[in-house]
């Protein structure tokens, strides 16, 4: 295969407030089909600020590599020049600053207006738009229409085909509603019905584009039962099916397929694990980990596409066939800087009408903040951070535990808190805060096993999420330890004693998986405790302390 190329040099051209949607565009175009590529939007119609991680461990082969490379390691890797346009895109530095100077980023109507402006340059029968899942979950406006919203908006765009994970929080029947009518695949190869083992939706779909048959495959995040409410989705199984995806790819092949992708949510390095164990699949489009990575990375005869979170970036691949076969790939993974691409009229009058019955809703200002709000990280995040001290004083407990969820955008100091900003962090179809008392050991046991979710050494045993934060709770974790010795140094924040093992503390939290949890929902939390508060300022937190990286 060819090479692949990245963003580009466009810091100077950004700063000098020169950057243009053909700028962004620029491509050396390669073959006759491009495959474009959308994914983890978590149902932002918007442009938003959002800041990438600064901490983003490797464990074992993974350590060091991209993805996980975060500000400097990352700029270093890439060659991107400090306070770039590219910089502020990529990575956390100095990203306030950087926020002022470039804007927010992504929102459908931009998004739309690149995708026209491909499907002008290539020929709409050369492209094939494809969206990698967690798109209908994550606002307020999503989750009161059911995930319709998103469903509108993806149509407008032209997406054909799509896989999931969050999307099955909207619950079983509402999903199948949904992808029965929609005029997009809804492709998943790895979910069975528990009585039958039938598949509940279709593995696989061809497109002929540019000459040749492109055939996509879809993989719906393995785990969703397990890091998602079971009962949501009662009769459905997931998992991984490796071997089940080695026969879809072979027959995909037998049946004359030219190019063969692979639409996944399992998480990128449980991609790259399989990329060398399954073989025939070109390319390996990723989601689920939010990764944004600037250049194809490469296992065997397949490349992997990080195409990053919350509608920042476009990807494009441009594909030439030869005799059959992919002869070569060329890749750029395109920003989406609002303030230099025109919104394209059609989408933002659809986003505006999806919007206007939310508008003073989501207008309300709670609160301002003078931190930077963020979630974005492997420990914690300053709004998460926010969310756990809106619990512990709203539901009175001495400890507080908060998913590590990786959606919802970042707030500027200055900025007003929002409602929306405070749904875009918390909307989801289970959310009661609950109060509830666990022992010391118990709670060690807990985050053991949610550390072994995230740091096995074996991809495949990954969930691919973050930490559970915590809030008035330090410990301090080795992540080069085996399951059950990486959390030691457990202490109670607010005495700076010791967890007892057999002592019961009071704990709020919200997002349990279990059935029938009560509890306010936890944005009603979050803006009471806001509305007393008014001015929200959050020190650093250094109450996680990090070995063995």
């Amino acid at each position: 295969m060819t090479g692949a190329s990245g963003l580009g040099s466009l810091g100077r051209v950004a700063a000098q407030q020169r950057l243009t949607a053909e700028q962004i565009l620029q491509f050396d175009k390669l073959g006759s089909i491009s495959l474009l590529y959308l994914t983890d939007i978590h149902a932002q119609l918007e442009p938003i600020y959002f800041r990438e991680p600064s901490v983003n461990l490797g464990i074992g082969e993974s350590a060091g590599q991209p993805p996980h490379l975060t500000d400097k390691a990352f700029r270093d890797y890439f060659k991107i020049a400090a306070g770039s346009a590219d910089a502020y895109a990529l990575t956390a530095e100095d990203f306030t600053q950087l926020a002022k100077n470039y804007g927010r980023m992504g929102g459908l109507d931009r998004i739309a207006t690149l995708v026209k402006m491909i499907r002008a340059e290539r020929g709409a029968d050369n492209v094939l738009l494809l969206d990698g899942g967690d798109t209908w979950q994550g606002s307020w406006s999503s989750m009161q229409t059911k995930g319709q919203d998103m469903v509108d908006a993806m149509v407008k765009l032209g997406v054909d085909a799509m896989v999931g994970h969050w999307e099955f929080t909207l619950g079983a029947d509402r999903v199948k509603e949904i992808t029965d009518k929609a005029p997009f695949a809804f492709l998943a190869q790895n979910i069975r019905s528990l009585e039958w083992q039938e598949p509940v939706f279709a593995a696989r779909k061809s497109y002929e584009k540019g000459g040749a048959r492109i055939d996509v495959i879809g993989q719906a995040m393995p785990r969703t039962p397990i890091a998602n409410p079971r009962w949501m989705i009662p009769d459905w199984e997931f998992g991984l099916r490796e071997a089940e995806l080695q026969k879809e790819v072979e027959t995909a092949r037998a049946e004359g397929a030219d190019v063969v992708v692979l639409l996944s949510h399992n998480g990128f390095d449980i991609d790259k694990k399989l990329a060398g164990r399954v073989k025939g699949i070109d390319i390996i489009l990723t989601a689920h980990t939010h990764d944004a990575v600037p250049d194809l990375v490469r296992v065997g005869d397949t490349v992997l596409v990080g195409a990053g979170s919350h509608g920042k970036f476009l990807a494009r691949l441009d594909i030439e066939v030869r005799q059959k076969k992919v002869a070569g790939v060329r890749y750029k993974l395109m920003p989406v800087f609002s303030d230099a691409i025109a919104p394209d009229a059609e989408m933002k009058a659809l986003v505006e009408t999806i919007r206007a019955p939310f508008k003073a809703v989501l207008s309300r200002e709670i609160a301002r903040t003078e931190s930077l709000l963020y979630r974005r990280g492997n420990f914690n995040g300053t709004f998460d951070d926010l969310i756990c001290q809106a619990m512990m004083k709203e539901r009175d407990t001495e400890l507080a535990l908060s998913p590590g969820f990786r959606w919802g955008g970042s707030l500027l100091p200055g900025d007003p808190i929002t409602f929306e900003a405070i749904a875009n962090a918390t909307a989801i179809t289970y959310p009661a805060c609950y109060r509830t008392t666990m022992t010391g050991e118990q709670i060690k046991v807990m985050l053991e096993d949610v550390a072994d979710n995230i740091f096995h050494p074996d991809p495949y045993f990954q969930a691919g999420g973050d930490m559970v934060r915590v809030g008035g709770l330090g410990y301090s974790i080795d992540v080069s330890k085996s399951m059950g010795s990486r959390i030691t140094g457990l202490t109670h924040l607010a005495s700076n004693k010791p967890i007892e093992a057999g002592k019961s503390y009071a704990i709020s939290g919200w997002a349990s998986v279990n059935q029938n949890v009560e509890g306010p929902p936890i944005w009603e939390v979050v803006e009471k405790y806001l509305s007393q508060v008014k001015t929200v300022r959050i020190e650093p937190n250094s109450s996680v302390r990090i070995s063995g990286t």
